[in-house]
């Protein structure tokens, strides 16, 4: 698979993309919530339009949450080593060349272009980054003009007859960086190009801004979207401690929670900025003690922690203690290992895409020689495949467990604070139920 035929089906790019999606959806996140599936036409010709945020990890959101074998575009710096060039080809990535790759490559930015028609014209669905490059942040920063460009000079060469739809698309991760996180990504309804060309063909320039003003609107609909650039800190930190606790809904995904948190505090901006300011002052205050006393949130939510379950937990653990250890055979190969070369990595939005890369990597190479391993030591083949298929499964309970022997330490610790009255705890009490009074009369004055 070249840049030739990027375009054609195949079967081996099938293969790993099953592969990696399994691995991808069920053992690197632990829930991946897709709603809008219902606005992907496949008989359309379609360009997704996702925010971007968390370097891969992005794109591979939309890979694996809709079928087909989509064409993506990426910078062309990273084409430069022919092996690598190579196998960009194969996972369907075409370059796209910039001045800063110097003047002349841009000519080769034609035969792209072409190519992207014909990626189009076969309905594989092509996606673009419109925000250029990612950002740690959850705002959608200024996009970029190239994706309603590739649009409107795409139906143009067709004679205006492939009637391109872009689609919005929401990416939202509990958590940037961590294992075991919840990746919920939204389809927004499809934006249909051919709204514009009357005015694109009179004024070229103009149109790119209006599209590109309508999508920069559509995908802040799909997404979470801080504004406030002061406030940014508070309202995200405000996210986590209001609705944390829904991070796993499906029917009423955290993504749609927080963005009407969000609307409703830019209401209360404005309504009430002397109540607005308090909520963000008291979210980073909240913050600051709960980080200081090591107690979570989903501690602070519960006002009673009682003994009899902590120490029902605990006897839990003792009892599991030879599955946890049997685990970690899968968490030391698969998480542990890819650690030592993040930690090299300073730009902590790319954490999440190494991490990923290289567990799926080791899995490649590992889980064959484990499931070799155990078809040697036990018999009969049966029980040998048993215990191959229970490694992940342990895996993914050690990582739970872990969870767990940590929860139940911070509520020994939170009924130690408790009982010796500690006052940083009785600040960090009354502020919390101050901040969720708030939000309650808040929410309560929006209905």
């Amino acid at each position: 698979m070249g840049r030739n035929n990027i375009e054609k089906y195949s079967t081996r790019y099938a293969l790993l993309k099953k592969t990696a999606g399994l691995w991808h959806d069920k053992i690197f996140y632990r829930k991946v919530i897709v709603v809008g599936v219902e606005n992907i036409n496949p008989d359309d010709h379609l360009i997704f339009a996702p925010n971007h945020q968390n370097a891969l990890m992005d794109a591979l959101a939309v890979l694996f949450t809709h079928s087909g074998q989509p064409v993506f575009l990426a910078r062309a710096d990273i084409f430069k080593k022919k092996i690598i060039a190579a196998l960009l080809y194969f996972l369907k990535i075409l370059p796209v060349y910039r001045i800063r790759d110097g003047y002349g490559t841009l000519k080769e930015n034609d035969e792209i272009f072409e190519k992207t028609i014909d990626v189009l014209r076969h309905k594989n669905g092509l996606v673009i980054l419109p925000e250029g490059d990612h950002a740690g942040f959850r705002r959608l920063r200024q996009l970029k003009k190239g994706i309603c460009r590739v649009a409107f000079q795409a139906d143009e060469a067709s004679g205006f007859s492939l009637k391109i739809k872009i689609i919005p698309v929401g990416i939202e991760f509990s958590n940037y960086t961590r294992y075991r996180q919840v990746l919920t990504v939204v389809y927004g309804k499809p934006i249909e190009v051919s709204q514009y060309h009357d005015l694109y063909r009179q004024a070229p320039e103009k149109a790119l801004n209006e599209l590109r003003n309508r999508l920069s609107s559509e995908i802040k609909q799909v997404m979470v979207h801080i504004e406030s650039v002061e406030d940014y800190e508070a309202i995200d930190e405000l996210r986590s401690i209001i609705n944390g606790k829904y991070s796993d809904d499906i029917k009423y995904p955290k993504l749609f929670r927080d963005r009407k948190l969000i609307e409703n505090l830019n209401k209360l901006k404005i309504s009430d900025p002397g109540t607005y300011n308090r909520i963000c002052s008291l979210s980073l205050q909240v913050r600051q003690k709960a980080e200081d006393l090591n107690i979570s949130y989903r501690l602070l939510e519960k006002k009673k922690h009682p003994l009899g379950w902590l120490i029902a937990g605990i006897a839990g653990l003792v009892v599991t203690f030879p599955l946890w250890l049997f685990g970690n055979i899968f968490t030391l190969t698969f998480v542990t290992l890819p650690e030592l070369q993040i930690k090299k990595t300073r730009d902590p939005q790319f954490h999440s895409s190494l991490r990923y890369g290289m567990s799926l990597a080791l899995a490649l190479i590992f889980m064959p020689l484990y499931l070799v391993a155990c078809l040697l030591i036990f018999s009969p083949w049966w029980l040998a495949l048993m215990i191959f298929l229970t490694i992940p499964v342990s895996g993914i309970f050690a990582w739970n467990y872990n969870l767990l022997a940590k929860r139940i330490l911070g509520g020994f610790r939170l009924r130690k604070y408790m009982r010796m009255k500690n006052p940083d705890y009785l600040i960090l009490r009354k502020d919390y139920n101050e901040l969720i009074s708030l939000i309650a009369k808040m929410n309560n004055e929006e209905k």
